[in-house]
């Protein structure tokens, strides 16, 4: 992929996504259904548990909520983690699989809004959500390399014979941008929809459009292409001497560990920049219009971010995106902690969205140039356990303790900041990029 601003990364996105022909653009197709689906199923959520009862009943919800968002994690990171390394082909079946259970889920939810039964069946919703997250994961190299394999495929060698060889890539964060950009465009689009059924029909028909969304992701997860021979024998295992490093260090690179820390940190500013947002508007009686105008500077600014990566991704290494995200983020929120009026409330969630949407495809990309093929099933699968506590956390605070929009601000930026300058600081020099040594 070569360097491209936002808009051509737009454009040619959607070119990749109409390109069904591809194994990647297929994958595109699958993830802007799967970011439909979810985002109607949290439109219904926020419907039901959060707008329709009082601030002090939401709180009780959301909490529970919250918590319950953590709990996934215990069966996604050691029971489906090493069976997504085990088999490549599987990996397609598992995305098919967390579509198919939430077409059930999403029903049953729609007729048990009120009772308590919805917080289980939400919970197997978060499951297979959580499921499909790693899987993807894990799947935009396969299918970077399977067309890249095709494209190479039947080439000659010195030798005089075809070769089956696969170019070295210079990262994945241009893929994964773009699958981001597409969720994104996708999440607005679904979002719209479902709450005009929201306002209109209530949310059980949104959760029934959603069952509907999903049985059409069923049918694209099923239509992913099959990995070949030389991808399969990529993934289906690592060697013995990965096996053992695997083993005397299951955080993986140095590089990785630290950048998990700091996509980490990040996430834990999304989910209380979310969260404090929410409830302060609420406390203070807001219009609906207002969280209408923070998501939509949140979706700018993720917009913006996704630009940025892919623009400058061939000359910025991964650790120095997610520096600049975290330091950018933190400045701005101390920024706007000194005039705390709602519409700085408003640019400082779009600031959040372009921090994150720098830092989350960054740190997978960086996963998936480091970590052996064999090894990223579990690899993703624990790290997505760290990163989701650490976005819950974040939100249990603004939740648990009311705080006005500066003292948040002002603590989010102390965060940010000096965690933007200990990973600055502390963080190992010596990952390779694209052949170079990091500085």
């Amino acid at each position: 992929m070569r360097t491209r601003g936002l808009a051509s990364l737009a454009w040619g996105s959607l070119q990749d996504l109409f390109d069904q022909s591809t194994a990647f653009g297929r994958l595109a197709l699958v993830h802007v259904i799967m970011m439909a689906g979810d985002t109607l199923v949290t439109i219904s959520l926020a419907g039901s548990l959060f707008f329709s009862v009082s601030p002090t009943e939401a709180k009780s919800k959301v909490l529970l909520y919250l918590l319950l968002t953590i709990a996934p994690f215990a069966v996604v990171s050691p029971v489906l983690g090493p069976f997504i390394d085990r088999s490549a082909n599987g990996r397609r079946l598992l995305v098919a699989f967390s579509a198919g259970a939430r077409i059930v889920l999403c029903y049953i939810m729609s007729t048990h809004l009120t009772s308590l039964w919805l917080f289980p069946a939400a919970f197997a919703v978060l499951i297979c959500s959580k499921l499909y997250g790693v899987t993807r994961g894990t799947l935009v190299p396969e299918m970077a390399r399977t067309d890249q394999l095709r494209e190479h495929t039947g080439s000659v060698s010195n030798s005089g014979w075809p070769t089956t060889e696969i170019p070295e890539d210079t990262g994945y964060s241009g893929f994964n941008a773009q699958l981001t950009l597409l969720g994104t465009f996708a999440g607005l689009l679904a979002g719209a929809l479902g709450a005009g059924i929201l306002k209109s029909l209530g949310a059980p028909s949104v959760l029934i459009v959603a069952s509907v969304v999903f049985a059409l992701g069923v049918v694209a997860a099923l239509r992913l292409h099959r990995p070949s021979r030389v991808i399969r024998e990529q993934v289906s295992g690592l060697t013995l001497e990965e096996r053992d490093l695997q083993r005397l260090n299951p955080a993986g690179d140095p590089a990785v560990t630290w950048g998990l820390g700091a996509s980490a940190l990040m996430r834990f500013a999304v989910g209380f920049a979310t969260f404090l947002l929410a409830f302060e508007l609420r406390r203070l009686h807001a219009s609906l219009g207002w969280f209408g105008v923070a998501l939509a500077c949140s979706a700018v600014g993720s917009l913006l971010g996704l630009g940025l990566v892919t623009r400058v991704r061939t000359r910025l290494r991964e650790s120095t995106l997610l520096t600049i995200a975290l330091l950018m983020t933190g400045i701005a929120a101390g920024a706007v902690s000194r005039h705390a009026t709602l519409m700085d409330q408003a640019a400082l969630a779009g600031i959040v969205g372009l921090g994150a949407s720098i830092a989350q495809p960054s740190f997978d990309a960086l996963t998936q140039r480091l970590v052996p093929p064999g090894a990223q099933g579990r690899t993703f699968a624990r790290f997505a356990v760290r990163q989701q506590l650490t976005w819950v956390l974040g939100a249990l605070i603004p939740v648990a303790i009311s705080l006005n929009f500066a003292d948040g601000d002002q603590f989010l930026a102390l965060v940010l900041i000096a965690g933007g300058l200990y990973y600055l600081i502390a963080r190992p020099r010596g990952a390779r990029r694209s052949g170079n040594e990091d500085d």
